[in-house]
């Protein structure tokens, strides 16, 4: 381990070196006069900004054995409070050990080829975050009344464009159906406020009274967290009943973040384990991307859920809660149709979501995406895409393995409020396994309250599709465009409290299916009957 008087050596040597030490501060000047660069902690906090902290300068020893969580806790320390640039040693190999430490990132991190170790078998606290990518800038205080859907502006002029999140507690949404149903959630909407009070991000429900306002500014100058290379070694954690999440992640919370290049790799399941949260966990916070990373789908555990039944335990390698504009490029993983793998992200209460050219088991939205939702050159694997939301959903230029093309989320009402558009897409239903297609699957029989009124896309519009349903039962007789919302119960509209609102029109065109047989709308009859059919020529 390197005693503080020789890291601190060893800084000023790589100082000298760089050609950037000056003088002592004690009145001393360089040739060019200007203020000297001073040893870390012995004269004062003035610093070059072209100095890099390493995570060795402050006692890590990267070969894999070593605890060195501490040493890169007071390396980002050093970092924030100067405003330097970290980076690795490209041969090492960090282990994270097993200390509830958390290291905070406040400036951009090259991790580039070094490798980190993460040892799940046995740890302090396994909610607690191994690093948090987190804004320097304290919360600033505005006030909100009153808010309407989709309000455009505000009386408010904060000093920053503030990532702003609202709730009224008074107010419950989602409340979930099925085996893992629960009371809902309070209602809630994340959006960014300009400093001339513009908002961005829809509003998505009315405010009579606002019970709890969270300002975080924004700061303007984009965070970029590049490389590394993640093992984790997974948890063990037995627990029959209900879930109990892992973090042992990176926690992305600052507004203009960029994640690239990231791998991370899951090693050591075993028959038993507990899901986690997301490697990396996005949340409360607005404009972030991840670009260039590789994740791992984890095994799929099961346990008791709220009905009192047997359920699968969801874990992630990608998560975002509540995120304005949150975009994912060229990010990819392998096996995306191994059924033994859970889909690899889930998010939640966000506004605006972009994927393109990415390689997924799965993309989902449990709890909503409002604005627009669009998938562009991905290709998505057996999981498919899930949706729950408003605005317009638009997929196009690629290809899908799910048992639907789109699947509305039926423990969140099957609810899209808006328009659908499906352009330029091959479909293999099933991951090519026997199935009998229905396109787009809805469930929703109008008995349940969801804390909001529920909707099948309004508007559909297909422009390009390849149906490759040659893998189908004998007596199969082509696709349905729509499931049957009810699944074959015959319920009376009268009898609804909750009714499921129809998609008014259906527009196709530029269709082909692999069977050579003609697509209908719906097993349904309701539903059969109130779609316009459109064939555009």
């Amino acid at each position: 381990m390197i005693s503080k008087r020789n890291m601190l050596l060893h800084l000023w040597i790589m100082a000298i070196s760089a050609s950037v030490f000056s003088a002592a501060a004690e009145g001393f000047k360089g040739h060019s006069g200007s203020v000297p660069l001073l040893m870390p902690g012995l004269a004062g906090n003035v610093t070059s900004q072209d100095e890099v902290v390493t995570y060795e300068a402050f006692g890590a020893v990267g070969d894999g054995v070593h605890d060195d969580l501490p040493a890169i806790c007071k390396a980002h320390e050093h970092a924030n409070a100067r405003g330097l640039r970290v980076k690795t040693r490209p041969d090492a190999t960090y282990h994270l050990g097993r200390k509830a430490l958390t290291a905070i990132i406040a400036t951009d991190t090259d991790w580039g080829t070094s490798r980190f170790t993460i040892d799940d078998t046995q740890v302090e606290n396994h909610r607690k975050s191994l690093f948090e990518v987190r804004s320097l800038l304290g919360r600033e205080e505005i006030k909100i009344a009153r808010l309407t859907r989709d309000q455009k502006q505000l009386d408010v002029r904060p000093r920053h464009d503030c990532y702003v999140q609202v709730t009224n507690n008074k107010i419950k949404r989602y409340i979930r159906r099925g085996l893992n149903a629960n009371s809902g959630t309070s209602q809630r909407d994340c959006f960014i406020l300009r400093r001339d009070g513009r908002i961005e991000g829809d509003i998505d429900w009315d405010y009579d009274t606002v019970d709890r306002v969270e300002a975080y500014p924004m700061d303007e100058k984009r965070l970029v967290l590049r490389g590394g290379i993640f093992t984790t070694i997974a948890n063990r954690m037995k627990q029959e009943v209900g879930y109990n999440y892992w973090a042992r992640n990176i926690r992305v919370s600052r507004s203009n973040t960029e994640v690239d290049g990231l791998t991370h790799y899951v090693v050591g399941e075993t028959e038993v384990g507990h899901p986690y949260s997301g490697f990396i966990s996005v949340g409360s916070c607005a404009n972030i991307t991840l670009r260039n990373c590789f994740a791992t789908a984890h095994k799929t555990y099961k346990t008791i859920g709220a009905a009192g039944k047997p359920v699968s335990m969801g874990s992630y390698d990608y998560s975002a809660n509540s995120v304005v504009n949150f975009t994912m490029i060229g990010c990819r993983m392998e096996n995306i149709n191994d059924r033994t793998l859970w889909g690899v992200i889930g998010t939640n209460f966000c506004k605006n979501i972009v994927l393109e050219d990415c390689t997924l088991s799965r993309m989902d939205t449990h709890m909503g995406v409002s604005g627009k939702y669009v998938i562009r050159r991905c290709t998505l694997g057996y999981m498919g895409l899930n949706a729950i939301g408003r605005g317009v959903l638009t997929v196009e230029d690629s290809t899908l393995y799910g048992s639907s093309l789109i699947n509305f989320r039926s423990d969140y009402g099957s609810t899209w409020e808006g328009d659908v558009v499906i352009r330029n897409c091959r479909w293999i239903p099933n991951a090519g396994h026997s199935s009998r297609p229905q396109m787009i699957h809805t469930s929703n029989d109008g008995m349940h309250d969801f804390g909001y009124p529920c909707f099948m896309p309004r508007d559909i519009t297909i422009d390009g599709l390849f149906v490759d349903d040659s893998n189908h039962p004998k007596d199969y007789q082509g696709l349905y465009f729509f499931s049957d919302p009810d699944g074959g119960k015959e319920i009376k509209q009268a009898e609804r409290p909750f009714p499921y609102q129809p998609c008014r029109t259906l527009r196709v065109g530029r269709l082909t299916t692999a069977s050579g047989k003609p697509p209908r709308i719906s097993p349904s009859a309701d539903i059969d009957k109130s779609v316009h059919f459109i064939e555009v020529k």
